[in-house]
């Protein structure tokens, strides 16, 4: 693969080694053609859009890596649903943060608080994108999705993704390609006939309530909305910025955990904690199995007390009860690792602005990534004895 493509010219991160074969699809004819061509051989392919949640090993990939690099924003007729909605279809290559500034424009609501977020409108179902109370799941309706194998795409409910916390089917094994993404907004036309200005969704999370200076479900301006979104997450190196080494990263690279009841009950009192509605489908993080004499010992002893102490039925018989959303960014921090930390010798750091985004300092290889990250891994789970886990898709990388 000597002259090759590189990965490190094509992702967010700047690291992963050449690429055994690249194609471009420009159009959704392309991009079938490209997709079956690449199947009808034995060779592995990958789908490739901004490349912003993506570690590949510095191996490379020995094989075909489609990118789509497809566009088009359509406006498709309303079908009875009223006048304040709005339904897109939107082709997967599209920029995510330039369909945001466009529906904003427009005057539609409902994505304004992901602006910022770095990669294409294909990879957004992937992991159910969602920032600052907003996400995906919300507005998506349907996508268009090519399994593997097949010759022409089909469409697929939201319901049918299983969108949970960072996750669907297709990150967790479906294989194919997202061709478009259908949306359903909120159109303010009406409203800003009456108000003079285009009302976005109600605000949902409280650090952008405090940005705004706004109570919790307050209505602000949408153009509002997305411009303090935008300073937020640049504040916190978040978004892709030239001049800024420490948006050289694939954003957020843990998930927030997602543990019982019991277990956010043993956590110090100050852990950030939210709990879970019913309904969301999250994948619980265990407490790890560590020896005795590690630094977990106080807290598997707290555990344990809180068991024997528990009067209530069996866990098998009363169920898991409420699931509890940690912190990842406070986990990290409070197991000692401080914004900016590096290895030894290492040209990877964690982000000076944001203990949850690994960055590349310059000329960093995947594996020095790789190793900040186990570090980082071992560090929470010595101090809490939670796994963390990571966000973006690693190719040719374990952790």
């Amino acid at each position: 693969m000597s002259g090759a493509t590189s990965f490190s010219e094509l992702t967010t991160l700047r690291v992963g080694g050449p690429i055994g074969r690249l194609v471009t699809a420009t159009t959704q004819r392309d991009l079938v053609d490209l997709a079956t061509g690449a199947w009808s051989s034995d060779d592995p392919w990958l789908a490739l859009g901004g490349g912003s949640n993506l570690l590949v090993g510095d191996e490379g990939f020995d094989g075909t890596v489609i990118r789509v690099a497809t566009k088009g924003i359509e406006v498709l007729p309303r079908s009875g649903e009223g006048d304040d909605v709005a339904r897109l279809r939107v082709q997967a290559g599209e920029v995510w943060d330039d369909l945001v500034a466009w529906t904003v424009e427009h005057g539609y609501s409902g994505l304004e608080a992901l602006s910022g977020i770095p990669g294409s409108v294909g990879a957004a179902p992937v992991q159910n994108i969602g920032a600052y109370g907003q996400e995906l799941a919300s507005t998506l309706v349907a996508i268009e999705f090519l399994d593997e194998g097949a010759e022409r795409p089909r469409r697929m409910t939201a319901d049918e993704l299983e969108l949970g916390y960072r996750t669907s089917v297709l990150k967790q094994g479906l294989r194919g390609i997202v061709v478009s993404v259908e949306l359903e907004l909120h159109d303010t036309a009406s409203e800003f006939a009456v108000l003079g200005e285009a009302p976005g969704q109600p605000i949902a999370y409280a650090q952008l309530a405090g940005a705004l200076n706004v109570q919790l479900g307050d209505r602000v301006p949408i153009a509002r909305v997305r411009e303090t979104v935008l300073a937020l997450r640049a504040s916190k190196g978040m978004v892709l910025d030239a001049d800024d080494p420490d948006s050289v990263s694939a954003g957020s690279f843990f998930t927030n955990p997602i543990v019982t009841e019991r277990t956010a009950r043993a956590m110090p009192a100050d852990a950030p904690r939210w709990y879970l509605e019913p309904d969301e489908p999250d994948e619980v993080t265990p407490l790890s199995t560590i020896a005795s004499g590690t630094p977990l010992d106080a807290f598997l002893e707290l555990q344990a007390e809180l068991e024997a102490s528990d009067t209530e039925a069996p866990a098998e018989a009363a169920g898991p009860g409420p699931l509890v959303k940690l912190s990842a960014a406070w986990l990290i921090e409070h197991s000692g690792i401080t914004r900016g930390f590096a290895l030894p010798g290492s040209r990877a750091a964690i982000s000076s602005k944001h203990t949850l985004a690994l960055t590349n300092r310059g000329d960093a290889s995947a594996d020095e990534l790789a190793q900040l990250a186990r570090f980082v891994q071992q560090r929470v789970q010595a101090e809490f004895g939670i796994v963390l886990r990571p966000e973006p898709v690693l190719v040719g990388i374990e952790l």
